[in-house]
């Protein structure tokens, strides 16, 4: 898996990739979406995917409340108990 990193803006060198896991086997993997048209059931296959194929224990899918806006610090503070994160867009 490569990682890109998007950003333009100057200092993004202290950036550094999260630790793997070692499995996502029993996972908690949560799931923010922009909440934009077509990502429910994106999202909802996704969670299959994660379940039926890599063995993850839950998934949490929540929803930003605002899409062009960073998530809210309480779902931040959730994001916190979870082993992974997938940040998603849709259109």
């Amino acid at each position: 898996m490569q990682i890109l990193d998007p950003s333009h803006e100057d200092g993004a060198e202290g950036f550094a990739p999260a630790a793997r896991l070692a499995a996502l086997e029993g996972a908690t993997v949560g799931v923010i979406s922009n909440g934009k048209e077509g990502t429910k059931r994106f999202f909802a296959a996704f969670e299959q995917t994660l379940k039926d194929h890599y063995g993850v224990g839950e998934v949490v899918l929540r929803t930003k409340s605002n899409y062009s806006a960073p998530a809210d610090k309480d779902l931040l503070e959730e994001a916190r108990s979870w082993d992974a994160l997938v940040a998603g867009i849709g259109d």
